[in-house]
């Protein structure tokens, strides 16, 4: 654990705020130049910032919740935070890349989602080990 203040869970969270309030400024951007108010207004490209941004904020909360308690439990060495944080960063990154530039399957979107998941899985798993050892 890092000292008594979760500060990786705390540098992560601020990096995926960041990457919210861009794919956010994305589809603002995006609302406006095709005077759309809501919904994707038929904007293949707008729908696909739409999903960009709702998958982040669909997928990153728990994983930063999961975070979080690792970090306070002391479920995973410093290292292990770390990498989790840095997984789950790069994978939500990559999948908005993917999505930014295809509606349809691609090799960044699935790398992403695929971290993202495993690191949840991980993490979970991570606290469910300490949970049995306490």
């Amino acid at each position: 654990m890092s000292g008594a203040l979760p500060l990786v869970t705390a540098l992560y969270a601020a990096l995926l705020a960041l990457l919210a309030v861009a794919l956010g400024a994305w589809v603002a951007t995006l609302r406006v130049r095709h005077r759309v108010g809501l919904g994707d207004g038929g904007q293949s490209r707008l729908t696909r910032a739409i999903r960009a941004h709702g998958n982040l904020l669909e997928t990153a909360p728990l994983a930063l919740l999961l975070l979080l308690l690792a970090e306070l439990t002391a479920a995973l060495p410093a290292v292990g935070l770390q990498a989790a944080g840095l997984a789950l960063l790069c994978g939500r990154l990559l999948h908005a890349a993917g999505l930014a530039r295809s509606g349809g399957a691609s090799p960044p979107r699935f790398v992403g989602m695929l971290l993202t998941w495993l690191v949840t899985v991980a993490l979970a798993g991570a606290l469910l080990l300490r949970w049995l050892r306490a």
